[in-house]
C-alpha cells in the first residue's frame, strides 16, 4: 500500500505539473507525462486488488478479473517500454543533433510516436491475453500475488499454451531489439557528452542518463528472467522477487529519475502547490 501511494503521488504530481505549466509543453515533458500515466496504470492494475485481498484475508479473483488484469498489465508494461525507447531517441536527437531537434521532434511526430507506443501495447496485450486464456487450466491456484502469464501457463493442461510461449518468444526478440537500440543510443549520447568542455555539464548529463539506463536494464533483466523461464510446478521465492522488481521498481523510480531531480519540474510543482523555496532568483531558461 505504501509503495502504491508513493507511486500514485509521484506520478500524479508529474502529470499535473506538465499539464498545467505552459513552459513544460515540450517533447521531453510530453513523453514524461505519458510515461507517468502508463506507470500509474500498471501499478493500479495489480496493487489495489492485492491490498484488498490482504485486508479481507482472501486470495480470490474472478476469471474475468484475471483476464482483465493480464490484458491491462501487459498493455501498460509494453507501452511503457516502447515509450522509454522513444525517450532515449529524443535525448539522442537533443544532445547529438541539437540544431535539428525542433524539426525532427516536432509536435506532430511526438504525437504519432506516443500513439504508436500505445497502439503497440494494445496489440501485444490482446495477443498475449488470447494466447494465455485459450488454454484449459488444471488448477485455479496461482502462486503469485496477481495473474501473471508465466504462472498461468504453468497451470495449463493442454498443448495450446505452446502458442503463447511462441508469442512470448517473438515479443522477447522485439523488446531485446529495443533494448539494444537504447544501449546504442546511449553510447552515442555518452560519446557526445564526453566532448562537453564543462565538467558540470558532463555530470548533469551522466546523472540523468545513467539512472535511466539502470532502470531500463533492471526492467529488462528481471522481466526476461521471469517470462523466459521454463514452466515449473515448484514455488520459487526468486520468481516473486523478480516480479516485484520489474512491476514495482520502474514506476516508483521513474518520477524520481526523470522529474523530481529536474529544476523545471520542481518550479512547476512549487507554482502548482503554491510553495515557496529559498532559491536565488534566476532568469527562466528553456532546455532541449
Amino acid at each position: 500500500m505504501l509503495i502504491y501511494l508513493a507511486t500514485l503521488t509521484g506520478n500524479l504530481l508529474i502529470i499535473s505539473a506538465v499539464a498545467f505549466d505552459n513552459h513544460l509543453h515540450t517533447p521531453m515533458y510530453f513523453f514524461l507525462m505519458n510515461l507517468a500515466m502508463l506507470d500509474l496504470g500498471s501499478v493500479s492494475v495489480i496493487i489495489p486488488k492485492s491490498v484488498a485481498n490482504s485486508l479481507m484475508n482472501t486470495r480470490n479473483i474472478s476469471y474475468s478479473g484475471c483476464v482483465a488484469q493480464v490484458l491491462l498489465f501487459v498493455f501498460f508494461a509494453i507501452s511503457d517500454f516502447y515509450l522509454l525507447t522513444i525517450m532515449a531517441y529524443d535525448r539522442y536527437v537533443a544532445i547529438c543533433n541539437p540544431l535539428q531537434y525542433e524539426m525532427v521532434m516536432n509536435r506532430q511526430v511526438c504525437k504519432q510516436m506516443v500513439v504508436g507506443a500505445w497502439m503497440a501495447g494494445i496489440l501485444y496485450a490482446m495477443l498475449h491475453t488470447v494466447g494465455t486464456f485459450q488454454s484449459h487450466f488444471c488448477s485455479n491456484v496461482i502462486n503469485q500475488f496477481f495473474c501473471e502469464i508465466p504462472k498461468l501457463l504453468r497451470l495449463a493442461c493442454s498443448g495450446s499454451y505452446l502458442i503463447e510461449i511462441g508469442v512470448l518468444g517473438i515479443s522477447a526478440g522485439l523488446l531485446l531489439g529495443c533494448f539494444i537500440f537504447i544501449i546504442v543510443t546511449y553510447v552515442q549520447i555518452f560519446t557526445a557528452v564526453l566532448r562537453i568542455p564543462s565538467l558540470e555539464g558532463r555530470k548533469k548529463a551522466f546523472s540523468t542518463c545513467l539512472p535511466h539506463l539502470t532502470v531500463v536494464s533492471i526492467f529488462m533483466i528481471s522481466g526476461f528472467m521471469t517470462y523466459l523461464n521454463p514452466p515449473s510446478n515448484t514455488v520459487s521465492y526468486l520468481d516473486l522477487v523478480l516480479t516485484v522488481i520489474y512491476s514495482f521498481v520502474p514506476p516508483i523510480l521513474n518520477p524520481v529519475i526523470y522529474s523530481m531531480r529536474n529544476k523545471d519540474i520542481k518550479t512547476a510543482l512549487s507554482k502548482l502547490l503554491h510553495l515557496r523555496f529559498p532559491h536565488k532568483k534566476t532568469c527562466s531558461t528553456f532546455h532541449l
